[in-house]
């Protein structure tokens, strides 16, 4: 995995003043695998936000900051979905739950267009949102927070196979791949997915949440 992360010599995020250095191993990781599954409890993940979206949020988290840095940020942010319309196309497979559909970052026309590219995307091959309603309960993620897996499970490929979790952290990222450890994530995953609408109802409940915020 680090010589992985040492061959991705030409990513743009190497050079690009908005992207921390802890960021560096997820973007090569995600530039090579097949598949991403995210599990989100609080914000939409990075890959689906707006722009609009994206800024609000860094308005809240990144306070007295000025705002040429944030937009550097915003426009990282923005560059890395690039990563969706790739050949081969990256499979994205996210699991939201329900309070990020009810959190409202950056007002109420931000959250409309944000959730109504949530709608757009979600019916794209090689995108699957769910949502994990509240009715659903207590869930196998329990108290844990937003979390990545990456993998490519071709042994046959010249690159080999890769599975790694990431767990974005304030400030900080921890990156797991011993095999224990990715598999109880996967298998947490495999809870929640079961456990959350299926991809049709998810387009219909992002539908009518965008329909509550519209009117």
């Amino acid at each position: 995995m680090i010589q992985l992360v040492r061959d991705q010599e030409n990513g743009w995020w190497m050079d690009h003043p908005a992207v921390p250095e802890v960021m560096d191993p997820l973007l090569s990781f995600e530039d090579v695998a097949a598949y991403e599954h995210v599990f989100a409890n609080a914000l939409v993940p990075g890959l689906l936000q707006t722009p609009r979206y994206a800024l609000a949020m860094h308005e809240a988290l990144d306070v007295r900051t000025e705002a040429d840095v944030i937009a550097s940020k915003v426009d990282a942010r923005v560059k890395r979905q690039a990563i969706l319309d790739r050949s081969p196309s990256l499979h994205l497979w996210v699991v939201l739950d329900e309070a990020v559909l009810r959190r409202s970052v950056g007002g109420v026309d931000v959250m409309a267009e944000q959730i109504g590219h949530l709608h757009a995307i979600a019916q794209s091959p090689n995108v699957d949102i769910q949502v994990l309603q509240f009715t659903a309960g207590a869930h196998s993620a329990g108290s844990g927070g937003h979390f990545l897996i990456l993998g490519r499970d071709d042994e046959g490929d010249p690159l080999g196979s890769m599975n790694v979790v990431y767990l974005e952290l304030h400030k900080r990222g921890l990156y797991l791949d011993a095999p224990a450890e990715v598999q109880s994530y996967k298998l947490m995953f495999d809870y929640l997915r079961s456990q959350a609408a299926d991809t049709s109802v998810s387009l219909a409940l992002l539908a009518a949440a965008r329909q509550e915020l519209t009117g």
